[in-house]
């Protein structure tokens, strides 16, 4: 195996070390691919490897450095990136069957803008169907493992964008969250996720399930790497009308900026929701208690509108993907069924065999609550609730700079132990209100689970395109915890 460690480095640190001469930008792709080769067969992270893609890169890299360029913000920083971002030359499966052969012919903005910063493009990240689900057990190729414990799920949708991450396989990863789906599997991970708002980052070439709830975001080891990311790929891009025209702020100054002074909110109202573990609800009171000793005025803040935000958007979010999957057929895109009777025969046909089972049970769902007879009673319901959890967050952010909640309800559970849809969605319960709305948020470690040994996480919201008060407060908080983010699996390997 490379004497590089990369689990033991940060993006930064990788990227600083390849300036510095320490190491080459084809070592580091070199240690990625010998992580790689050592833990994804037990961990099933990835899909697609893509080592002419990486090296090439690499070599950029290394000839820029050798003529004496300045490098930019992420050379030679190994990244994974979530299959249902479109790349050039490459698959994008959304793992599904239903894209199982289909080739990119351009490429997603934020993959383009992280390669354009100097990242190295190391492969494909398994993720739940279309992104349906909290586990990543969706998957028709199959589920990828949390590294802290192979038992275990590593959240959903992003779970291999999580899981390459903290096993080492790479040092960043870009995930996509419509519900939670890249705050969830951080926190279950050990992991920094980031959603930000709305707009910040384009989505043109990801392939949609709720268009007004999508946003593409960074998975990094620690706080400071999360903002390194971020700034690459944030920004208005003309390809995509809900992209924002607000400038990019400098994130990674933000880390160093401290809390003293800095408005906390703690919302306790839905800390007593059933369903809460106990040491989850802990960890948010003792994070507080940390903002507090840092200076920060910590208060009470109420969200009574969040309750109701499982319920919208499993209306909302369904009807969006309805209409974003209908083409799908068979016909324009995916699979096609063979030898069927006539159009409708290949329609049907062709989306049964393609589509998996949650795929299919959402799809369902919204069309059944956008059609006629039902859509006010249920989209338009549905859409009245987000507008008062809209209400609540900005009500919420006259008092205070950013909320904390947990990001999940519990601890990565058990593979199978969610065997109904309802309990599985209760999982984003504390992530969804924040898509709906459309803010910015970040999961960050806040310790260990005492009776699993498993990562729990701390959500800090932020208001819209407050992401630098998100990271301020974020990076103290890491650094006041010190929470060693190494699963036993790359400790065992490390050994």
């Amino acid at each position: 195996m490379t004497a590089l460690d990369l689990s033991a480095l940060s993006a930064r640190q990788v990227r600083d070390g390849i300036a510095r001469g320490d190491f080459s930008a084809r070592e580091a792709a070199d240690a990625a691919y010998a992580r790689i080769d050592a833990l994804d067969g037990e961990v099933h992270a990835f899909l697609q490897l893509m080592p002419e893609l990486a090296y090439a890169a690499a070599d950029r890299v290394d000839a820029a450095r050798a003529a004496g360029d300045e490098l930019p913000p992420l050379a030679g920083v190994p990244a994974g990136i979530k299959d249902n971002m479109n790349l050039l030359g490459t698959r994008t499966t959304c793992s599904s069957r239903m894209l199982e052969n289909y080739e990119s012919v351009y490429d997603c903005t934020a993959v383009r803008r992280m390669l354009d910063a100097g990242a190295l493009p190391i492969g494909k990240l398994n993720m739940d169907e279309f992104a349906f689900g909290s586990s990543t057990e969706n998957s028709a190729f199959g589920p990828t493992r949390n590294p802290w414990d192979l038992e275990r799920v590593p959240g959903g949708s992003s779970g291999g964008s999580a899981a390459a991450v903290a096993a080492g396989m790479v040092s960043v990863s870009l995930g996509s969250d419509t519900g939670g789906s890249i705050r969830q599997p951080a926190a279950l991970t050990g992991t920094v996720g980031m959603k930000p708002t709305y707009g910040r980052v384009s989505r043109y070439g990801v392939i949609a399930f709720g268009s007004s709830l999508d946003q593409i975001g960074p998975f990094t080891k620690n706080v400071d790497d999360s903002a390194l990311l971020l700034e690459a790929i944030a920004g208005e891009d003309p390809r995509d009308a809900t992209s924002a025209t607000e400038a990019v702020e400098a994130y990674t100054a933000a880390v160093e900026g401290g809390v003293r002074g800095l408005r906390v909110g703690l919302a306790t109202d839905i800390l007593e929701v059933e369903g809460c573990a106990a040491e989850v609800k802990q960890s948010v009171l003792d994070a507080a208690e940390v903002f507090a000793s840092l200076g920060a005025e910590v208060g009470e803040v109420a969200l009574p509108s969040a309750r109701h935000g499982l319920s919208a958007y499993y209306i909302i979010g369904p009807a969006e993907a309805s209409s974003n999957l209908a083409r799908f057929d068979g016909i324009r895109y995916g699979h096609r069924a063979d030898d069927a009777e006539d159009v409708l025969d290949l329609y049907m046909r062709s989306r049964a065999e393609g589509f998996g089972p949650e795929t299919i049970r959402r799809i369902m769902l919204g069309t059944y609550a956008l059609s006629a007879g039902y859509y006010d009673a249920y989209y338009g319901q549905a859409q009245k609730a987000r507008t008062r959890i809209i209400e609540d967050f900005r009500s919420a952010f006259e008092r205070f700079d950013v909320v904390l909640t947990p990001t999940t309800p519990e601890p990565a559970f058990r593979f199978g132990e969610k065997s109904d849809p309802f309990t599985m969605y209760l999982n984003d319960f504390y992530t969804i209100p924040v898509n709906l709305a459309g803010n910015c948020a970040m999961s960050v470690p806040s310790g260990l689970c005492s009776s699993t040994g498993m990562p729990m996480g701390l959500q800090i919201i932020g208001d819209y395109f407050a992401e630098t008060t998100v990271f301020r407060a974020a990076a103290a908080y890491e650094a006041a915890l010190g929470f060693d983010t190494t699963p036993p699996l790359v400790r065992a390997l490390a050994r």
